[in-house]
């Protein structure tokens, strides 16, 4: 296992050497001069090509990128052009926040998704079943920033109950605080998911419910909740963890947009800051950390796929 692992920790070398080369290629294919967020009113040409010179933008494109991806190998993902910070260390104080969102509204999806698409498929076009298919195309169908303002306006406008922007109430140092910040990002995040779930475990459940140790269960007596829980459970988890690698890019694209409308101090709010201000070292930084991100998080759900099933090994 320990070999397999590190094969395919190696795989994702040529990998992310792709994506460093596409989001190189849009970047500076994208509008705009970074150059001019450093220009004032009073500012002479002559300012402006030194300027250009100590970024390193008079040179070609191909040494300016061969001198990033040194950089980046060497752990430097150089400085905001805005605040003139090192990126990673922004990525990397923004990276629990994000990290909390994402892990906290999977696995409520999660643990929603498993018993509604169990109960869906046992209760196959009855009412129960009608109800949960019924939510599950409104969380399919409905926007996520859609969903959010909503959620917005009436938990935290109307009732009062839920506070509607950032991670906390300022000068409040709670995890209680941090936690009822939490809610609506999270149920939003975790809402597409659920749908999706719900539909996959649905189907799986119709299916597993038609095989001979099912009928065998039956016959021996069984009560339905127990054959659902104990015997169709387990075959069913496998879809869920297929979902989970799949799921990793809409992940972290739901993420920006949540952690946009809610403000959350997160790597995604922090991407659509460097996008409005043109501040390319960040987006780059943050591109090829979230590629980095996915590919590991399918990795782990090839893993877990494993050992929930040992008849199916990791191939290279």
């Amino acid at each position: 296992m320990r070999q397999l692992i590190l094969r395919r920790l190696l795989q994702t070398i040529p990998m992310l050497f792709f994506v460093s080369v596409v989001c190189f290629t849009m970047i500076k294919l994208a509008p705009g001069d970074p150059v001019l967020s450093f220009v004032t009113p009073n500012m002479h040409a002559d300012d402006i090509e030194r300027i250009r010179h100590n970024l390193g933008l008079d040179k070609p494109a191909y040494i300016q990128y061969f001198i990033w991806i040194k950089e980046i190998a060497q752990g430097d993902f150089g400085y905001s052009l805005v605040n003139h910070q090192p990126v990673l260390d922004q990525i990397l104080d923004r990276l629990p926040a994000t990290a909390g969102l994402m892990g906290s509204a999977i696995l409520l999806a999660v643990l929603l998704a498993i018993p509604l698409g169990l109960i869906a498929g046992a209760n196959r076009n009855r009412w129960a079943d009608k109800l949960i298919n019924f939510i599950s195309y409104i969380g399919i169908s409905v926007p996520l920033f859609w969903l959010a303002i909503l959620l917005m306006y009436l938990f935290a406008i109307k009732l009062h109950l839920l506070p509607s922007m950032g991670m906390r109430t300022i000068g409040v140092e709670s995890a209680v605080d941090v936690l009822k910040h939490g809610i609506l990002p999270c149920s939003v995040l975790a809402f597409g998911f659920l749908a999706t779930y719900v539909r996959y475990i649905r189907s799986s459940t119709i299916g597993q419910l038609k095989e001979e140790y099912v009928q065998i269960q039956y016959a021996f007596g069984s009560k339905k909740s127990t054959i659902l829980f104990r015997h169709v459970m387990k075959h069913v988890l496998l879809p869920v963890i297929t979902l989970l690698g799949m799921s990793m890019g809409d992940l972290v694209a739901g993420a920006i947009v949540t952690e946009t409308v809610f403000s959350w101090p997160g790597i995604g709010s922090l991407g659509m800051t460097a996008v409005k201000g043109m501040d390319y070292p960040v987006i780059m930084g943050i591109t090829l950390f979230s590629s980095l991100m996915l590919i590991i998080g399918n990795l782990v759900a090839d893993i877990l796929y494993s050992f929930v099933d040992p008849r199916i090994k990791l191939k290279g």
